[in-house]
Parts: structure tokens; sequence; C-alpha cells
């Protein structure tokens, strides 16, 4: 269980990690060698549907949602988290390449590349998609 905003929620309520993605996330931090560093997910401006998803190995910071998933923690900052509420993360190798993916109910529509989305809330319209694949 977590904290957030007074307001007591369990980890998949925010987010779900597939077994295949939480073995490669431990290898990833056991390859760093730093027992500080989680995995971070976050949403940014751009990408070809208005919002793109963004991973990487960090410490936690100030505002972060922490979420323990038993040996790693997922942190997630304040105004990432209201986008990505309620996602699965999966690891996928495939003859496309690997990667992380983000399975998100609150994407209305999603770039071909599954890294840029737009929400019911965002506004325009989704564009093809400019990821080379």
């Amino acid at each position: 269980m977590i904290e957030q905003n007074q307001q007591v929620v369990t980890e998949t309520d925010v987010i779900s990690v597939t077994p295949v993605a939480a073995e490669k996330v431990r290898e990833l931090i056991t390859q760093e060698n730093d027992p500080t560093l989680g995995l971070r997910i976050f949403v940014a401006g751009g990408g070809c549907s208005g919002l793109q998803y963004g991973m990487t190995l960090d410490e936690e910071q100030e505002g972060d949602t922490s979420i323990s998933m038993g040996d790693f923690k997922i942190f997630i900052d304040e105004m990432s988290i209201q986008y990505i509420s309620g996602s699965e993360v999966d690891y996928v190798d495939s003859l496309m390449g690997a990667g992380f993916t983000v399975n998100n109910p609150n994407a209305v529509s999603t770039c071909g590349c599954g890294h840029s989305f737009k929400t019911a809330e965002g506004d325009g319209e989704a564009r093809s998609c400019g990821c080379g694949h």
C-alpha cells in the first residue's frame, strides 16, 4: 500500500508491472550496482499523439509517488501520475526490437510505436506516427 494525497491506494490502482518487465528492471538495477535506483516512469509533451512515455533508472525525488514492487521501486512524479494511473508496464522482445511498453487504459489513441498517446481530455486529432517503424 502507498499513501497518495492522504488516500491509501494499492499498487495496482496506480500501476502494475508484468513479471517479464519486473525481471528486466531488476537486471538493469543490478547492472548499475546502485540499490537506491528505481524505475522512473513519466509522461512528457510531444510524440505523434501529443504525450509520450519516458522511463529511466533514477532516485526518488520530492513529490514522487513511490511504489514498492518487492525488491525495487517505481517512482512517478505528480504530473505524470494522472495520465498513467491504472496502466501496466510490460517488456517486449520482438523482431521489431526490444523495450518497455505501457498499456494505458486512459489513452484514447496511441501511436503505432506505442510511445505516444492522447487522452480523452487532450485536444486535437491523432496524427500518423512518425516513429520510423
